[in-house]
């Protein structure tokens, strides 16, 4: 009986969510354990209906799949309190977690990594600007088709390779920055939507390098301007020095070594201390973009980056689209993998479901979700469009708050953010 009502709890009302990365700090910590309303945006009818109770996806010791994949039920959701609004805080199947290899699930999604495979494997240097927009598909896929079988030929490297329904994937939690059938587009690290600017959360994180006077950052400070360990990276591999230079961080020792660097995630705050010290710190500069990897979509030659990214429209439940050279890899996944249909590109044109068109009708609604530690966050910068199947629900409530970095009578327990409201 307590597993049966647990099942229909978890799924119906509400599900215990902790916060594994730091993609959203700091309006939610690592540490954070969240209580995610079902009912605030509708509970979904399970894909899966028979599983496990409170796993995910795999069962821990026994490492065999928590779920029973057949029958697979369609995507339904019962009416909820209301519908994902700008600026909120949502909890969603990770859309590219369909297909997986295991040993680099929590690192790399499939398409990305096969991707990369591929060019690793074809390494030469394509000049893009001087091809047609058929002739940089091509090249993309054969990079994808090399990689793909790359890491299905080698399970000893990569894992086995799974496909799971939406509701198995993986869970992930970032804010909701565009809504369906708005325009959004990024510059210089601002969200703008149909053209206006939207409002940043308060604590926005960038990377950036900061460079000393000499001495180290002591751990205290770290601790006072919020810094957790994961999140600092003190480079004193020599190997680096030329890309420092590069950035103009120059700052040299009595012996001509360079002076301290360290690699840190900063909101506006931490960035008016740190800057404010002259007698400690030298020089802050913003991690460049060569840092970043490949926007989404990977299959499209395109100069954005995560500062500056778009215009791109995302698409909502019933509006038509008249489909492109140069948008059709931006909406190819949403008409294929999330929509069900067969998409073919022959010498004459488009075919979808053996029918020749230029026209697209969207079936569902689609949000645009990114991090507010945003250089980083993995969000649709990188991997696109969220369904609306996808969608899980909205974290309401901080329960409870542990610090990985203090013990138990060091402050590890966060009092502070105990029954703290997600806003």
């Amino acid at each position: 009986f307590a597993l049966v009502a647990v099942y229909f709890v978890n799924i119906y009302i509400f599900q215990n969510y902790q916060i594994p990365s730091s993609s959203l700090e700091k309006s939610l910590l690592v540490g954070d354990f969240l209580y995610v309303s079902k009912m605030s945006y509708g509970p979904r009818v399970p894909n899966t209906p028979l599983s496990m109770p409170l796993a995910q996806h795999t069962l821990p010791v026994f490492n065999a799949k928590s779920y029973i994949e057949w029958p697979q039920w369609k995507y339904k959701r019962v009416p909820g309190f209301g519908k994902v609004k700008l600026n909120d805080i949502v909890v969603f199947n990770f859309p590219a977690g369909d297909t997986v290899a295991v040993k680099y699930q929590q690192t790399t999604d499939f398409y990305t990594l096969a991707y990369g495979e591929g060019q690793r494997i074809y390494p030469k240097q394509v000049e893009m600007d001087s091809l047609t927009r058929a002739q940089q598909r091509a090249i993309y896929d054969l990079y994808y088709a090399a990689g793909r079988k790359q890491i299905m030929n080698n399970p000893r490297t990569y894992g086995e390779v799974l496909w799971r329904p939406v509701d198995r994937r993986e869970n992930y939690v970032k804010r909701c920055v565009g809504l369906p059938g708005d325009t959004l587009q990024i510059v210089e690290g601002q969200v703008m939507i149909d053209g206006k600017a939207i409002e940043n959360p308060e604590n926005l994180q960038f990377n950036y390098f900061v460079q000393t006077t000499g001495p180290y950052i002591t751990d205290d400070m770290f601790r006072e301007l919020g810094i957790s360990k994961a999140d600092q990276m003190l480079i004193e591999d020599s190997g680096w020095e030329m890309g420092l230079l590069e950035i103009g961080l120059d700052s040299r020792n009595a012996q001509g070594k360079l002076n301290p660097v360290y690699h840190l995630p900063l909101t506006k705050k931490m960035y008016k201390t740190l800057s404010g010290n002259k007698k400690l710190i030298s020089k802050i500069v913003m991690e460049p973009e060569d840092y970043a990897g490949q926007m989404y979509p990977l299959n499209l030659y395109t100069k954005w980056d995560r500062n500056n990214y778009g215009p791109i429209w995302i698409p909502a439940k019933g509006a038509t689209i008249t489909l492109t050279e140069d948008n059709l890899p931006i909406y190819e996944r949403c008409i294929v993998a999330y929509e069900g249909n067969k998409l073919e590109i022959k010498p004459d044109g488009i075919y979808i479901n053996g029918e020749k068109t230029d026209r697209y009708t969207f079936k569902m609604d689609y949000y645009w979700m990114m991090g507010d530690n945003r250089h980083n966050s993995a969000d649709s910068r990188y991997w696109g469009f969220v369904p609306e199947d996808h969608v899980v629900g909205k974290p309401i409530v901080v329960w409870l708050s542990l610090d990985k970095d203090r013990g138990w009578f060091d402050g590890k327990i966060r009092w502070n953010r105990l029954f703290k409201w997600v806003g």
